[in-house]
């Protein structure tokens, strides 16, 4: 992905490009994600290891950030005769596209203070020295 916002606006960039955009997910992110919503049930860590044809460890690193951003969550399962696993599925797509909104409006109120600042700061330099 492209480093500058005037680069980014020049690509192409299709709607999961926001995974690394907003989150800094990797493409093994992405293809994690895009599997658990592609398949209808939960999957645990081996199944989405195997879907994705890597180790489990590896998919269990990108299971972890993909729950760190809240783009899916995790449901543990008891056996009957005791113990546990976890299963994962995709959160709901309006409850992400709510969280990403509110970054974008937090990042364009930030900018917009920081734009604001630059203008202060280089309109006094100038004064100073026209004067």
């Amino acid at each position: 992905m492209p480093d500058s916002m005037s680069e980014q606006l020049q690509q192409d960039l299709q709607c999961e490009d926001l995974l690394e955009c907003f989150h800094g997910l990797k493409q093994l992110d992405k293809e994690c994600f895009r599997i658990l919503v592609d398949t209808e049930e939960p999957m645990t860590v081996d199944e989405i290891a195997a879907a994705v044809d890597r180790e489990r460890s590896t998919a269990y690193r990108s299971v972890q950030r993909l729950l760190q951003t809240g783009f899916i969550q995790k449901d543990q399962i008891n056996y009957e005769q005791g113990g546990y696993y976890h299963v994962y599925h995709p959160t709901d797509s309006s409850q992400i596209a709510n969280d990403m909104q509110r970054m974008l409006n937090d990042w364009y109120a930030k900018i917009g203070q920081l734009i604001q600042a630059f203008e202060t700061k280089y309109e006094q330099a100038e004064t100073t020295a026209e004067g």
